[in-house]
């Protein structure tokens, strides 16, 4: 499945849907600073665990992923998950 994300927003939220049981559940928030971008994501209790992986192992993947895009951007920015 191929993906153009227009925003980095949009692009957690891809991430997160394909991860968790419950998509609806899914909200993603971007704050934008003034040298960063704060991505906050939130899902239902029971998603938490599928987002954050066996020691934190798929949100570092996630933010890894978002730092690659948001350099290609040309811009900073920063994955919270929220609980």
């Amino acid at each position: 499945m191929a993906y153009d994300p227009t925003s980095l927003r949009d692009l957690v939220d891809f991430m997160a849907r394909a991860l968790v049981d419950n998509p609806e559940d899914v909200e993603v928030n971007e704050v934008v600073g003034e040298q960063t971008t704060v991505v906050e994501l939130s899902v239902a209790k029971d998603d938490l665990g599928k987002v954050i992986g066996k020691q934190g192992r798929t949100a570092k993947s996630m933010r890894t992923i978002l730092n690659a895009a948001s350099t290609k951007l040309q811009k900073r920015s920063v994955l919270e998950i929220m609980e």
